[in-house]
């Protein structure tokens, strides 16, 4: 069913991209010099610039790069809104896109925008974020800029977390509900469109709508995963739970697919089961546990050291399980039984114990390392490396 649904999204991204490219015939330099004008004459509390936008002009996939004719800052709704309007009511004069660019996670090119205009998200973060923990569904109203992350540092001062997350949390509000928000919780709780209870959202005539089950449901759930198509989400309502301060980290290695697969499938029908789980496929990889072995505890460290990953094509179960620390036999006992049900390869049984912050944010952390090693390498060579190419933000 994931596979369906990720062909889906690619052949949506597919379809814009040929739309997006098909713009570019319709397009003349002095019609960008008219268009400029007039989004200099509207009266808003951020700002437009008309240069130095390289960088909204690629995304993580890497794959286009395509210039806008502006990009707005916005500090207020009410900036998104005006734009949206006056680009409207140009009417049929002109082929001017428009397109919300959270961190840059896009794949395809979708928070590009050529010769149009591209809405830096990331500039709303008024306003401040709002809790709200007196009744029995707890939630926060954030804007659709702010980055996941801080959200997760805010709330766990109330004790309090999101239900679902991904895996990378740099990421804004608006970019990841544009899109679905899928992690290893996703089985659980659902993936984060699942646990919005409300939205504020720009149409595209400019229009501030409030939605939800109950309210513009069409609205709501059109923008929900509908890759920005239906409308800019500029505010969000995300329901939250208390928060756990530990994880049992976990990871285990298969040879065989069915095998791995099935004991996915029983984990993620279990009703007792572990609050994080995700598979993934390793090829080829030369002393994978050893590598391991900064994160993680080997189950038999002797075991551990005999097994070869080099020329193999292995599965990866990872695995999560939250807990307090006063509740750490208990939790103990829970992850054993749940274990024995598996059939991993015995000898790559590979636990860690961390924060809840710390498992959270780990991809982050992961990168930060990977890109701090490759600035190291090309410090010390002088030669024009991969990290050189990339850069280092």
């Amino acid at each position: 069913m994931l596979l369906r649904i990720l062909i889906f999204i690619l052949g949506i991204c597919s379809i814009n991209r040929s739309n997006l490219c098909c713009d570019q015939l319709f397009a003349t330099p002095s019609s960008f010099s008219v268009i400029q004008s007039s989004l200099k004459q509207l009266k808003i509390e951020g700002y437009f610039s008309f240069k130095n936008f390289d960088h909204v002009a690629k995304d993580f996939g890497n794959r286009y790069h395509f210039l806008p004719s502006a990009v707005l800052y916005p500090k207020s709704v009410s900036d998104i809104s005006s734009t949206l309007k006056h680009i409207f009511d140009m009417g049929t004069t002109t082929d001017l896109t428009v397109a919300a660019r959270g961190h840059g996670h896009s794949l395809e090119g979708q928070a590009q925008a050529y010769r149009g205009v591209v809405i830096s998200m990331e500039s709303l973060r008024a306003p401040a974020m709002r809790f709200h923990h007196a009744g029995e569904l707890p939630f926060i109203d954030v804007s659709a800029g702010e980055l996941w992350i801080n959200i997760l540092h805010e709330s766990l001062k109330l004790g309090l977390t999101p239900k679902s997350w991904t895996d990378y949390l740099h990421l804004t509000v608006g970019g990841t509900l544009s899109n679905a928000g899928i992690s290893g919780q996703a089985f659980k709780h659902g993936p984060q469109i699942n646990n919005v209870y409300q939205l504020e959202v720009v149409t595209g005539k400019g229009e501030v709508i409030t939605c939800s089950k109950e309210q513009n449901a069409d609205l709501f759930y059109g923008v929900l995963g509908g890759l920005g198509q239906f409308g800019i989400i500029t505010r969000a309502r995300i329901a939250l739970q208390p928060a756990p301060k530990k994880v049992k980290w976990i990871r285990v290695l298969y040879s065989d697919f069915s095998t791995f697969s099935n004991d996915q499938e029983q984990l993620i029908s279990s009703k007792d089961s572990f609050d994080y789980v995700e598979g993934f496929v390793i090829i080829n990889r030369t002393g994978l546990l050893n590598n391991w072995r900064s994160t993680f505890n080997p189950k038999d460290p002797l075991l551990a050291r005999k097994f070869s990953s080099e020329g193999k094509v292995l599965y990866c179960l990872e695995v999560a399980k939250y807990f307090n620390p006063e509740d750490t036999p208990n939790t103990d006992q829970n992850i054993d039984v749940l274990l024995s049900k598996l059939n991993y390869i015995e000898s790559t049984l590979f636990q860690s114990e961390v924060s809840y912050v710390e498992f959270l944010d780990r991809v982050h952390v992961i990168l930060f390392q990977k890109e701090l090693s490759l600035y190291i390498e090309y410090l010390k060579t002088g030669s024009d490396s991969d990290a050189c190419a990339r850069g280092f933000d």
